[in-house]
């Protein structure tokens, strides 16, 4: 399960990851639950700001894809992981200092979402060279854990400092943490990195990467997928906080003992994931876990006492890991490494771009009908967009081909 930590460049990566996610996600719960206080306990206040955050990935992440073939991923990450650092400590001091307002929530967060929008296609095709293509269906299982052992710890602890000393120190919290991974990246070997060679210096790189995807009829449904799912499913974080909030009437440790439970299934679904790493990747595992996930999702936003909303979420968090683990792992596995970072930004955008939509669309579901309305409506939309790609995919071949790497 753990083999690719014998790198030791993956190491370094791993460990620095595991306390600035965990950070990261302590931010995540602050934020959303600083937003419903200052707005009175706006949904779709907290829409805005999802959707401010999100909104860089849609304008940037394609041109970051660009320049993650082009130029040194870890120098990249160095800077981008370091400027989202800085946006935790601003938040924090404004909030400590009692100057907090929330227009200034709302620029912090769209200042956050544009080092985003550069960190994550960087980030996904790094992987591939700290491990090499043998272990990376594994190391992407690995980053999907680290990611889900932070959600389980982050939030609960959030909760907890935001009920005894406030949200401010926790956004101050998080913007050191993340100086774990930029010390992390400074001690790799990077004689030990699988570089591919970077293409030419010509124009018309981010047009090429399009058409490459445009050939490619089964990634195409991949990647279409992968947008309904986020756009539509995931929206969690400021879903839990209104039916915390509103729904069940609980207190900032109701709301991160949410994203706990649900942290907890993502985990034991990446724990899955991991362990079943390797060989050619399944589509049957992107289009299955996609529906269980979207029919779970509904399920899960009728249950009517607070503790059983909660344990409803654990299966939904192995579905939803399910899915997006096993599509990270094929759309990676099956593209030529020369265009890895042009694909992995487009992946990232429809991943995270459709998040400020998503946010918005939550925030007017909850407003206009209740709290429960944004899981409910998701799942719904998520299951019959994964049994509508099945049919196509039925329609065509049932497997994808393995490209180079």
């Amino acid at each position: 399960m753990f083999r690719s930590l014998r790198e030791r460049n993956y190491r370094y990566y791993a460990s620095g990851q595991v306390v600035s996610l965990t950070g990261t996600w302590m931010q995540r719960a602050a934020q959303d639950w600083l937003v419903l206080e200052l707005s009175g306990g706006s949904p779709a206040a907290l829409g805005v700001a999802v959707a401010l955050q999100f909104l860089p990935t849609m304008l940037f992440t394609l041109y970051a894809g660009v320049i993650a073939d082009r130029f040194d991923k870890r120098r990249m990450l160095i800077l981008v992981q370091s400027g989202m650092g800085l946006c935790g400590v601003a938040l924090g001091l404004l909030d400590v200092g009692g100057l907090v307002e929330l227009w200034q929530v709302y620029a912090l967060a769209l200042a956050l979402g544009c080092f985003s929008a550069f960190d994550a296609p960087v980030r996904q095709s790094f992987v591939v060279e700290m491990v090499g293509a043998a272990q990376l269906s594994n190391a992407v299982a690995l980053n999907s854990m680290t990611f889900n052992l932070a959600r389980i710890v982050g939030p609960a602890v959030a909760g907890g400092l935001i009920t005894a000393v406030g949200t401010g120190p926790v956004f101050l919290i998080n913007g050191l943490s993340s100086g774990a991974v930029v010390l992390g990246l400074l001690l790799m070997d990077t004689a030990r990195l699988h570089r591919a060679a970077a293409p030419d210096g010509k124009r018309g790189q981010l047009l090429a990467g399009l058409r490459y995807v445009s050939g490619r009829p089964e990634l195409i449904l991949i990647l279409s997928l992968v947008f309904c799912v986020s756009t539509f499913g995931m929206n969690f974080e400021n879903a839990f906080a209104v039916i915390a909030r509103n729904v069940f009437d609980r207190n900032a440790a109701g709301y991160g003992l949410l994203i706990t439970a649900l942290a907890v299934g993502t985990l034991t679904g990446a724990s899955l994931a991991a362990r079943r790493a390797g060989g050619r990747p399944r589509l049957r595992l992107v289009f299955g876990g996609a529906a269980a996930f979207g029919v779970l999702e509904s399920v899960a936003s009728l249950m009517p006492g607070y503790r059983t909303f909660a344990l409803a979420l654990v299966p939904v968090g192995i579905a939803v890991m399910t899915c997006t683990t096993a599509a990270n792992s094929t759309v990676q596995l099956t593209v030529d490494p020369a265009v890895r970072g042009r694909v992995m930004g487009l992946y990232m955008m429809l991943f995270l771009g459709g998040r400020p939509l998503g946010g918005l669309l939550s925030g007017w579901l909850a407003e206009v009908f209740n709290g429960r309305a944004p899981l409910l409506i998701g799942g719904a939309a998520v299951a019959l967009a994964s049994l509508a790609g099945a049919g196509v995919l039925a329609r065509r071949s049932t497997g994808l081909p393995a490209g180079p790497g």
